[in-house]
């Protein structure tokens, strides 16, 4: 068996969670800057991950909060999915990666970190983007800070 390490991510992990739904609650905070939203749809919206695997790591969310595929109308899956399909689309421009994590995860047991709120993960990949420094060094080299990331993907939005 293979083992996939990702020890960055314990801040994450072991931080305070904050009282509420963070993807109820930035999207009407009206400061898309700080909350590094990138893009409203009607029904949905697009936010950097704030704890990244790869740098553009995004997330895109209905503001409606629903826990599963199931509970989203026609109109909200729709626009999800094409906003997905945009949010590969501009990646692809501004980072020109070899590859993309497309991902939900669905409940806890699903690895899903608010599983109150249905999300897509699109995180884009690069050949030789994984090497020895996290497992060894408990350290993920994120080559780029959220601020700058956040500046070029939104003036692509």
């Amino acid at each position: 068996m293979e083992h996939l390490w990702a020890p960055w991510r314990v801040e994450y992990i072991q931080q305070e969670k904050p009282a509420g739904c963070i993807l109820c609650d930035k999207p009407v905070e009206d400061n898309d800057a700080r909350n590094y939203l990138l893009y409203r749809g009607e029904n949905n919206f697009i936010m950097l991950n704030s704890f990244p695997y790869n740098t553009g790591h995004l997330m895109v969310a209905p503001y409606r909060h629903v826990a599963s595929l199931e509970e989203l109308t026609d109109a909200e899956l729709h626009e999800h999915f094409e906003i997905v399909r945009l949010s590969i689309k501009v990646i692809r421009q501004v980072y020109h990666p070899d590859g993309f994590n497309v991902g939900i995860n669905m409940g806890k047991v699903a690895g899903a970190g608010i599983d109150d709120h249905i999300h897509t993960h699109i995180v884009p990949r690069w050949q030789g983007d994984t090497n020895f420094m996290p497992v060894m060094a408990d350290i993920k080299i994120v080559n780029e800070a959220l601020a700058e990331t956040y500046q070029r993907l939104k003036e692509q939005f």
